[in-house]
């Protein structure tokens, strides 16, 4: 399964296929991570929020290929997909494991995956050089097989959507 999730409109032309699923954040109804822990405790792998995010979340353990887009916002992924990846918290266990010397949470029927992050805005180098930190500490907990960053502008967004989903196709 191939995901594609953006806080920008997604452009004509992605292609059709069932493997293929493509999310528009902007357009999807996902409230903010209350810090219940209810996913972990009392609805072991699911939200206690009805909402959105509670089909989102599945997709991304599932996928073996992600793209994730979203406007840099002072070295971080801006609002809608910060939302969604802390709204995704069910897909991991509130148990701990060493891994890579560190310790990360447990994830919960997630298979390994390959993503690529758009990053686009007006981006600084500084930005630049914390947004990539940011990704490799989120690789563990993603459990991310490898992953690359693209910086963008924000006209280039749309072709560099385009050209990574076509990387699919040959997969």
């Amino acid at each position: 399964m191939n995901l594609l999730l953006s806080d920008i409109s997604l452009p004509e032309g992605l292609p059709e296929r069932k493997e293929n699923h493509y999310i528009d954040l902007n357009r999807m109804n996902i409230k903010n991570c209350m810090g219940c822990f209810g996913c972990w405790v009392k609805t072991p792998g699911r939200c206690v929020i009805r909402d959105d995010a509670v089909r989102i979340y599945p997709l991304i353990a599932h996928s073996e290929r992600l793209i994730y887009v979203s406007r840099l916002f002072y070295g971080s992924y801006d609002v809608p997909m910060k939302r969604m990846l802390e709204r995704a918290i069910p897909i991991q266990k509130a148990f701990i494991r060493l891994y890579h010397g560190e310790t990360h949470h447990v994830q919960r029927d997630v298979v390994p995956k390959q993503a690529v992050f758009i990053a686009y805005g007006d981006i600084s180098a500084r930005e630049q050089d914390i947004f990539r930190s940011l990704v490799a500490r989120n690789a563990h907990n993603m459990m991310l097989s490898g992953w690359d960053i693209r910086f963008v502008p924000e006209e280039a967004v749309w072709e560099t959507m385009l050209s990574e989903v076509r990387v699919w196709e040959n997969c």
